[in-house]
This record gives C-alpha cells, sequence and structure tokens, in this order.
C-alpha cells in the first residue's frame, strides 16, 4: 500500500514526464528523417515505464499518442483514413509504453542495467509494429499509390520505417539506461 507521499510523488513524476513527452513530441516534429518525426518521445515513456510501472508508462505513450496526433505528425494518414489512424496512433503508444513497463518489470529482479535495456528495445519494437500493422490493416491502397510498382512491404519498410527504427531504437538504448541510473541514484540522496 502507497502512503501518501509516494501517491504524490508518483502523480508529480508522472505529470513531469507527461509535460516531457509533450514538449518532445511537438519540438521532434521539426526534426525528420525521410517522411517522418525523428521520435525521441520514447526516451521518457520507457524511464517513466521503469519509474512508475507499466500503467505509468501505458499513459505515458497514450500521451505520446494524443501529441502526435493533435502536432499534425499523423495528418499524411488522417486525410486518408481518420479512425484507422486515430485507432493506430493511439494504441502503438499505448502499448509501446505498457509493454516497456512489463519488460522493466519482468527483468527487474536481474538488477543492473537489463530491465531498462530491455525496456529500451521493446518500447521502439512495440510502436513499429503496431504502426506496421495499422498500415496493412488501414492504409494499403495509400501505400500502394505512392509504392508505384515497389511492393507495399518495401514501401513500407523503406520509407515509413526505414532508419528512423534503428535511431529510435540505439537512441533508447544509450539514454534509457543513463537516465533511470541517475533517477535512482539521485532519488536515494
Amino acid at each position: 500500500m502507497q502512503t501518501s507521499s509516494e501517491k504524490t510523488r508518483r502523480l508529480v513524476g508522472l505529470a513531469l514526464f507527461t509535460a516531457i513527452v509533450i514538449v518532445l513530441q511537438l519540438a521532434g516534429a521539426f526534426i525528420r528523417l525521410g517522411t517522418f518525426s525523428v521520435s525521441m518521445v520514447l526516451v521518457p515513456i520507457v524511464v517513466g515505464a521503469a519509474l512508475y510501472g507499466a500503467t505509468g508508462g501505458m499513459w505515458l505513450g497514450f500521451v505520446f499518442g494524443l501529441a502526435v496526433l493533435l502536432s499534425g505528425d499523423a495528418a499524411f494518414f488522417m486525410g486518408f483514413h481518420p479512425l484507422g489512424t486515430i485507432v493506430t496512433v493511439l494504441v502503438k503508444g499505448a502499448m509501446a509504453g505498457l509493454c516497456a513497463g512489463l519488460m522493466y518489470k519482468l527483468f527487474e529482479k536481474k538488477g543492473g542495467m537489463l530491465p531498462v535495456a530491455a525496456a529500451a528495445i521493446t518500447a521502439p519494437v512495440v510502436n513499429t509494429g503496431i504502426f506496421t500493422l495499422g498500415c496493412y490493416l488501414f492504409f494499403v491502397p495509400l501505400v500502394q499509390s505512392l509504392a508505384g510498382d515497389m511492393s507495399v512491404t518495401k514501401y513500407i519498410f523503406l520509407y515509413f520505417i526505414g532508419g528512423n527504427f534503428i535511431v529510435e531504437l540505439l537512441v533508447n538504448l544509450l539514454l534509457c539506461p543513463v537516465i533511470v541510473r541517475l533517477i535512482k541514484i539521485g532519488s536515494k540522496k
């Protein structure tokens, strides 16, 4: 059972991470790699999931999805299939945070950097995986019109996912363990 002080600390921490997610998404919309913006937003989602659990990660991922929709970053898909866009964007964000938190919890007893690294890998894999699934469920005709003679699968992986996934994965693996460790060291004082 959490004390009042622990509940307040959790609420304030999640509020702070919520603000960071929003700011990073809105600012990140200007950093582009190909068709899409490079997302640094998964870092606070993973860190938040490690510190506040799977439900905290899910909340932060959901906020990420809302920020994507409000920033216009999903406008390309919104014009073609609004409901498919909203579902894909909100589900991919929320599930990336939830799964990162669950993965952290799964490896937490092992200690060290393994739990954070596992969560840091999970978030972009889930985020990208659900985005890809959304492309196949809702946007194949749109993608086919862009792909021309190229297969839809090849086009999705080359132009929609491409280097963005690799950048997100590397940034998460480099930053998340360091940030979580620093926060945990700082909270012991």
